[in-house]
């Protein structure tokens, strides 16, 4: 209790200047209200508390915002990418500076619990360093000479682009996002979420105080449907980099179609953790806990099916539920914590329905299915067991600490229930026989599978998903690929034949 007291006194020194300012629009290296001088409020999940009030903007900042990524992406296309690389580390030194105040801020603005958010900066620090690195080598292109011609390929950065971050895990996917395109040479015109705004403010000061030049990244606040739907609109603005509903993802595809804007969406998904009799059960225990409880269960690469093999299932199924039911809940910034509350009374209500929806279903909730009494968006964590995959409670994204239990007879079921999903993000599968490893990864329908493994990110690997989880790929040159133009040169190795017209 006195590290949380403690904890908390530390956090009302972050938030006052923000209780006193606000957060305010970051527009060619200046503050900026709102041109309509609007503002929103912005309250922790935690109590409801009032944080701090927001800019509301709408198109005419995006439009402001985005002629000074306009303006200022000459010359940032043209700084070499060993400088981009200096800056990019200079901002990663200050995000492990500015730690636990990122930490801090971002518990209280979203309730994830800090033994999860205090590593969030540090891995927001390691993506600034692992594209920084790559930035010296982000044009480099091919040789591929023919009979005639010796053809190279570079790579240019495309332009502004706008990027648009949800509430889950806010610090961590915007620099997983704005580092790959600052180093390709791209200028950012950024958009969180409204309901978690702070650490992008602080991340975007940390950027310019490391030497980012003005205009090389903007930031705008506000609503999806003004702020956001501005920005996919805008002409000059090339491409839109966007994490989170699948719905909205369809939205922002149809919104930038007039201006053929490029598009990548890490979307939702409906993730099955397959465990068969053979697996380490007690490996694939740990794993499938920790994939659909951690975070608060709200994130895209949560384990919220699980997949049990039947001949195992009642004792994995028991030993599941006595470990859920000692999940500790409670105030975010407390050290023993384990979940915390949910983002805004909007999620909260939508998570708290499937309780309703599982038993109208006929599933069993074996534990949890309640809210916690007292102040915040709190939930208990919830299994379901004795369902089916064609139950609302297995097909839909509920986002939060819910796991819905399904039993197989064999590798064919398993696989068929796996891949009966609109969504297709990851899958983790637990075995110890390999080839039926080879097998069943090959016919999985998924972006991204571990094996015998939690989520394990590597940067240099393709991070996306399939079907409505998404279009594209994160991590290493894939980021490139997106966020840059491929250009062929040819030149002519002698005097080759050209046909002649009207000689």
């Amino acid at each position: 209790m006195a590290q949380l007291q403690d904890n908390i006194d530390k956090l009302q020194t972050y938030l006052a200047r923000f209780r006193d300012t606000g957060v305010l629009n970051r527009i060619a290296g200046e503050d900026a209200e709102a041109a309509s001088e609007e503002t929103f409020d912005n309250h922790s999940p935690v109590d409801e508390a009032l944080i701090c009030k927001v800019a509301k903007s709408g198109a005419g900042d995006i439009d402001v915002a985005a002629q000074a990524a306009k303006a200022a992406f000459p010359a940032w296309r043209d700084v070499s990418g060993a400088e981009r690389k200096k800056i990019l580390h200079r901002i990663a030194d200050a995000i492990v500076e500015r730690a636990e105040e990122i930490a801090f801020c971002e518990c209280y603005d979203t309730g994830q619990a800090l033994r999860f958010m205090s590593k969030a900066a540090l891995r927001g620090a390691e993506n600034f360093r692992f594209f920084g690195d790559l930035a010296p080598g982000a044009r480099d292109g091919k040789q591929l000479p023919s009979q005639t011609l010796m053809n190279v390929t570079t790579r240019v950065p495309i332009g502004p682009v706008g990027v648009i971050t949800p509430w889950n895990t806010p610090f961590m996917l915007s620099t997983w996002k704005i580092a790959p395109a600052l180093a390709a040479g791209c200028t950012v015109v950024h958009k969180p979420a409204e309901f978690s705004p702070i650490t992008a403010r602080i991340l975007m000061e940390i950027a310019e105080e490391a030497g980012l030049p003005p205009g090389v990244w903007n930031l705008v606040n506000g609503y999806g449907e003004e702020a956001g739907k501005a920005l996919t609109e805008h002409a000059d603005i090339k491409a839109i980099a966007f994490v989170g509903e699948s719905k909205t993802g369809s939205m922002i595809m149809k919104q930038g179609a007039d201006t053929l804007k490029r598009t990548h969406f890490e979307l939702g998904g409906k993730n099955p953790v397959v465990v068969f009799e053979d697996a380490d059960l007690d490996r694939a225990l740990d794993a499938a806990i920790f994939m659909i409880y951690s975070l608060n269960g709200e994130r895209c690469t949560s384990s919220s099916r699980l997949l049990i093999q039947a001949s195992v299932a009642d004792e994995f199924l028991a030993r599941l539920a006595e470990r859920v039911k000692r999940i500790r809940v409670g105030h975010p910034l407390d050290p023993t914590t384990e979940i915390g509350p949910l983002i805004h009374k909007v999620h909260f209500e939508k998570v708290r329905s499937y309780f309703d929806t599982a038993r109208e279903e006929g599933a069993t909730i074996a534990v949890g299915g309640t809210e916690r009494e007292g102040d915040g968006w709190y939930v208990e964590p919830t299994l379901f067991t004795n369902a089916n995959n064609d139950m609302r409670i297995a097909r839909e994204e509920i986002f939060g600490p819910v796991l819905t239990a399904i039993t197989f007879d064999d590798e064919d079921e398993a696989l068929a229930i796996a891949n009966d999903t609109s969504y297709g993000l990851t899958g983790y599968v637990w075995t110890n026989d390999l080839t039926r490893a080879m097998r069943f990864t090959d016919k999985l329908e998924a972006g991204m599978i571990w094996v015998n493994s939690e989520n394990v990110r590597h940067l240099p690997t393709p991070f996306g998903g399939v079907k409505a989880s998404g279009i594209g790929r994160d991590g290493g040159d894939w980021s490139f690929e997106f966020y840059m133009e491929q250009k062929h040169i040819g030149f002519a190795t002698g005097h080759h034949k050209i046909p002649q017209l009207g000689a």
